[in-house]
């Protein structure tokens, strides 16, 4: 009789496949804290909302403004001091900040911080700009507020308007330069209607070896107490810069010609037109026409509204700065 084959054993059951991380549904998100909980218990760290997050850029750009550029939008910015600047945003921002800033392991909510803060800037790119003009702005009442005498101490004779104005418009220009042209305009309409405003002349030659000719021709012009006969007459002539038209300009303007030929030489112009160059480097100049008035410096042709109400915020400033100090 043949043997009855042994029995298998019972299959064990099989625990149902597992999905994929990728396609697992995101955890439903827990539930709120009851009041009484709340009162025993720290909450879990909030989201930082977009509003928070705007505040707190702001917050990190005000606390920053004075900072080398370099070390701003350096390492800096993609640790400690992000983080600082969401730690400003509120309390859901305090509670990451204090875990980002923690040793406790990589990565963590720090990474997730710097994440979302690196999302907002690439999604508002314009505060990048934004931020650079504020520290340029902010080094540039630095240096003004040193230099303010060397910067608004007209060279003789380069000045116009009322030599004993209460406001110093001090106007960095190139013969050469068309948008100075229109520049020209909007001063001259400046100087005729505010009586108390002074005018202060710097030549400052960036574009060619023929504005500086004529950045000398105009400060023999202002020894010769002809300054604002020749610089107008550049300005309102046709044609670019040449030594032609320089040389036209020269008599046209009521110049002594033999005089203004020795003054190419001199060394006495040379170091003002030097020391107008350095002026402009160290104030951050990058073109002309440039303006300062108080502590704003306005670059590039900004119209005769943006000059008029530049000088009368300065005013204002300097009446306040006088109230408060009972001066």
């Amino acid at each position: 009789m043949p043997e009855t084959p042994p029995e298998k054993p019972a299959a064990k059951p099989r625990a149902p496949r597992r999905k994929p991380a990728a396609m697992e549904p995101l955890a439903a998100a827990p539930p709120a804290i009851s009041q009484a909980a709340a009162t025993s218990a720290s909450p879990p760290p909030r989201p930082v909302a977009q509003g928070a997050l705007e505040r707190a850029w702001k917050a990190f750009r005000t606390r920053f403004a004075g900072t080398n550029i370099a070390t701003l939008l350096g390492e800096r910015v993609q640790g400690v001091w992000l983080v600082t600047a969401v730690l400003i945003a509120g309390a859901g921002g305090a509670v990451l900040a204090q875990s980002a800033t923690s040793d406790a392991g990589p990565g963590g909510d720090r990474a997730a911080i710097e994440a979302v803060v690196r999302d907002y800037i690439l999604a508002h790119p314009e505060i990048i700009p934004e931020a650079m003009n504020r520290l340029q702005s902010r080094e540039a009442s630095r240096l003004l507020a040193a230099n303010r005498s060397e910067i608004e101490t007209p060279f003789a004779g380069a000045v116009v308007g009322n030599p004993r104005g209460d406001t110093s418009l001090v106007v960095f220009f190139d013969y050469a330069c068309p948008y100075c042209r229109q520049g020209s305009i909007d001063v001259e309409r400046l100087a005729a209607e505010d009586k108390q405003l002074r005018i202060v002349f710097r030549d400052f030659p960036v574009l060619s070896p023929l504005s500086e000719e004529a950045a000398m021709s105009s400060l023999s012009a202002a020894q010769q107490n002809r300054y604002v006969a020749f610089h107008d007459a550049m300005f309102k002539g046709q044609g670019r810069v040449s030594r032609e038209r320089t040389v036209a300009t020269v008599r046209s303007a009521g110049l002594n010609e033999a005089r203004t030929a020795r003054d190419m030489q001199s060394a006495a112009l040379k170091a003002e037109i030097r020391k107008n160059l350095e002026l402009g480097r160290a104030l951050g100049l990058t073109g002309t026409p440039s303006y300062i008035v108080g502590d704003r410096v306005l670059s590039g042709a900004v119209g005769y509204e943006a000059l008029k109400a530049a000088v009368a915020e300065t005013r204002a400033a300097r009446s306040s700065a006088a109230s408060a100090t009972g001066g």
